[in-house]
């Protein structure tokens, strides 16, 4: 572990360029560039908080402000935005750098940190931007934001560690990515982003609450905004076991297999 860390310290500038290549490649070519990494997050808080609240007039139960609702779904997409890229990243990530696998050397759990920056770059934008669309509207809930960074933590260990798992599997099985993408639909609705999960009838409820590791997590995040509440942390042994061991599962699978994946690629 002490010689891994050494190497990725030793090839900190190239996580570092990786990680800028990746962002700007986004809106290469582009007039306004990387201004985009702004307007498109921006212009998805506008919709959620705008439209919803304020042109269809949805409420939640228990929830006076009028932009309840679209304060609701905003930190619960960009929470699961967060998520979903970086297990899609994670399970692609092999192929996207195969000719750098194949022709550099370099210790290759640094692509696990290049995922890991570049999906926290983005999150990171379009969270500031959510923060300053609720100071200025007088929403902002206080020091208790805090708490929903700890949670994430939890969220995107489990994230990283499935994601490069799905990642191995897709150098051999190349049906893994398109079914990645098919589960990762199926997941979104089964996680309560965009309904309030006390609406749905009792039996279900305690199903998604006790098989979907995201939706008591996705609920605390929407607690945390709305009413200031600070998360049960007992309530989430079950997500710390996965941060802690999905990681580590995904770890002795690729020493086991990362000369196979090589010849594979």
């Amino acid at each position: 572990m002490t010689n891994l860390i050494r190497s990725l310290w030793q090839f900190r500038s190239f996580i570092v360029g990786m990680v800028y290549r990746d962002f700007m490649g986004k809106h290469l070519g582009s007039i306004l560039g990387s201004l985009w990494a702004i307007i498109t997050p921006l212009a998805l808080i506008l919709i959620y908080t705008v439209i919803f609240s304020q042109v269809m007039k949805t409420r939640l139960p228990e929830v006076t402000s009028t932009m309840g609702y679209g304060f609701f779904i905003c930190i619960g997409v960009i929470c699961w935005s967060f998520f979903s890229e970086t297990v899609l990243k994670g399970q692609t990530v092999f192929l996207e750098h195969s000719n750098l696998i194949k022709k550099s050397k370099f210790p290759h759990a640094s692509l696990l940190l290049i995922v890991l920056f570049s999906t926290f770059v983005n999150f990171l934008i379009i969270f500031s931007l959510f923060m300053i669309v609720l100071i200025v509207t007088g929403n902002f809930p206080g020091w208790v934001i805090l708490t929903i960074f700890p949670l994430l933590l939890l969220q995107q260990a489990f994230a990283l560690g499935l994601g490069f798992l799905l990642g191995i599997l897709n150098v051999f099985f190349r049906d893994i990515g398109p079914l990645t993408g098919i589960v990762l639909q199926f997941w979104f609705w089964l996680t309560p982003v965009v309904y309030p999960i006390s609406i749905l009838p009792e039996p279900i409820k305690e199903l998604i609450l006790r098989l979907n590791p995201l939706a008591p997590l996705v609920a605390s995040y929407q607690k945390i905004i709305l009413f200031s509440e600070y998360p049960v942390w007992s309530d989430f042994s079950f997500q710390i076991v996965l941060a802690f061991f999905t990681p580590v599962v995904c770890f002795f699978f690729y020493k086991h297999f990362s000369g196979e994946i090589v010849d594979e690629l």
